[in-house]
């Protein structure tokens, strides 16, 4: 039947890249809700044509078409080796209906993993990022400062730019919109004892060992 796995993380926590990992190593497929609702809408399925008037008319997709359009795409035999469900479930209810979606088709979600990273760090890591204006080469003012100050090491440019939204007010309210989503689902999935959290403030090939402990089932020290 394959792994069932929730990822949960902050943004810029470097989810997306052991997500990635995952899905190279195990074969799993990482279905990310908005993709999947474009892919619905695209195919013109019975549930992408109720998306599309939902969405055409300015509102949000109800919880019963998002959980209909994940029951279509692990039905897809790419999905048969299992899943990594990202940016969904968000509410308790969410995680309510799909469980039960999953068992009437005989599964569960064998683990919710939250990526764990302290909002400090986060803010360091995403804050202090620049890049290049010339290349795009990418920098950091903490962690990969050019070799020789205000010159690019890669085309020997001068001219150096910063995202607009990568300050920190911006980046806080991402957070904070996070937290406030994933609070309440946490004790939902500890409850059940499926809940896993590793530490993402470990090196990037130590956080990746530990989730595939996870996925394959050992202990995680």
């Amino acid at each position: 039947m394959g792994n069932h796995l929730i990822l949960l993380g902050p943004p810029g926590g470097g989810k997306g890249t052991q997500a990635k990992r995952l899905q190279d190593d195990y074969g799993l497929v990482q279905l990310s809700t908005g993709d999947m609702l474009r892919a619905a809408v695209a195919s013109g399925s019975e549930i992408g044509k109720k998306a599309k008037a939902v969405m055409e008319a300015g509102q949000l997709v109800s919880d019963e078409i998002v959980i209909g359009i994940i029951a279509d795409r692990i039905n897809q035999p790419d999905a048969k080796t299992g899943f990594i469900l990202d940016g969904f479930p968000r509410t308790v209810a969410q995680a309510e209906a799909l469980d039960k979606m999953l068992s009437q088709k005989a599964m569960t979600i064998d683990a919710a993993i939250e990526v764990r990273v302290p909002d400090g760090m986060i803010v360091e890591r995403i804050t202090g990022r620049f890049t290049c204006g010339k290349c795009g080469a990418g920098y950091h003012d903490k962690f990969q400062r050019p070799k020789v100050d205000g010159v690019c090491d890669s085309c020997g440019g001068q001219e150096f730019t910063r995202r607009a939204d990568d300050n920190a007010a911006t980046v806080q309210q991402r957070l904070d919109a996070y937290h406030a989503q994933t609070a309440p689902i946490l004790p939902f999935y500890e409850k059940k004892g499926c809940l896993r959290v590793v530490d993402g403030t470990l090196p990037i090939e130590e956080v990746t060992k530990r989730l595939k402990n996870i996925v394959e089932g050992k202990a995680v020290s």
